[in-house]
């Protein structure tokens, strides 16, 4: 990746998904999301595919997947093919667009059966202290390349790339006789300590049989609580093929304008209750409108934003708290639409 290439993302993301875009020279090029769930829409991907776009990178807000098998035919079709064209060697390597996950929010998540890290060529996950799986801080990065890639390289080049340049990290270093290493490269320090790590084994170990099963409970006395109520619009977070993680339960006022959302917030708060919004697309910030971004250019995303409450959902949160919540969030609903 560098300058000239141009990388496809969703105007609905935090701004991570957007700035490592920056970091490396090219342009996050957005695109609106669905009307029906808060992903990428895939038509609108189509449209902007051009001779410099270099990666697709789909984001699987509140955990539930994008429309992975459509957007890996996309860029193995032919006529997308025909497209592409290769700056680097890696990029000839490949001979395509690459579709990188952006999964902060979906380890766990299922689609066809397959588990999330396995649908795209690159996924990367989030390990923040907010979320499913936490290490308290870090991540994850899970590659599903096709030959002629070898991902044991890659695994040894992101380890130099981590630990500085350093050809050894400490364990190797520490074996008889092995001292010696070199620095080939002007690399980061960004590996994750042993202590987050075993963090994240423990929370690993639980995770299928406890955290994911919870948050499935939570989402459940979420959708009866505000079931047959027309002015709430449940999140999708279950279908035939797809299976989300249930990250965030993304709650919408139907009919709301923004301000009217963020009244509705304020009593909540008042109550007791902490929310959120996840999130405010990219165009209406600062840095991204001084770039030339225009939020009337993606419709779908800003009238997500301008009505959906992010309620909360963690382990440890009671079917009391969750009551409490359903309670608040619709007392602040009829306190503001009823005028």
């Amino acid at each position: 990746m560098g300058k000239g290439d141009e990388v496809i993302i969703p105007a609905y993301t935090y701004a991570a998904t957007a700035n490592v875009v920056v970091h490396t020279g090219a342009k996050p090029v957005m695109v609106d999301i669905n009307v029906s769930d808060f992903n990428i829409n895939t038509e609108a991907v189509r449209k902007a595919i051009t001779a410099k776009t270099k990666v697709i990178m789909p984001v699987d807000i509140g955990g539930f997947p994008c429309d992975y098998k459509a957007l890996m035919e996309m860029v193995q079709s032919e006529e997308v093919k025909a497209k592409f064209r290769a700056n680097t060697e890696e990029q000839k390597m490949l001979g395509r667009i690459l579709v990188f996950a952006d999964a902060a929010h979906s380890f766990g998540a299922r689609l066809s059966g397959k588990v999330s890290g396995s649908f795209a060529d690159v996924s990367g996950f989030s390990f923040h202290a907010v979320k499913n799986l936490t290490t308290a801080e870090g991540g994850a990065l899970a590659f599903n390349l096709p030959e002629p890639f070898d991902h044991e390289e890659i695994y040894k080049q992101l380890n130099i790339k981590s630990l500085h340049g350093q050809t050894k990290d400490a364990l190797a270093k520490s074996q008889v006789g092995n001292w010696k290493y070199d620095i080939v490269e002007a690399g980061y320090k960004c590996n994750m300590t042993d202590i987050q790590a075993a963090i994240g084994l423990t929370e690993l170990h639980r995770y299928d049989t406890e955290s994911l099963p919870r948050r499935k409970a939570i989402f459940d006395l979420y959708d009866r609580g505000f079931e047959n109520d027309e002015r709430f619009i449940r999140p999708v977070h279950t279908t035939e093929e797809k299976t989300s993680s249930y990250h965030l339960y993304s709650l919408r006022i139907a009919g709301a304008t923004e301000d009217q959302r963020d009244e509705i917030i304020q009593h909540i708060f008042e109550a007791g209750v902490s929310v959120n919004v996840h999130f405010v697309p990219l165009p209406l910030f600062t840095f991204y409108k001084s770039m030339g971004y225009d939020i009337g250019d993606y419709p779908n995303a800003y009238s997500q934003f301008s009505k959906v409450i992010s309620l909360p959902v963690y382990f440890d949160l009671t079917d009391a708290q969750v009551a409490q919540v359903i309670d608040a969030v619709k007392s602040a609903t009829a306190k503001v639409l009823s005028r």
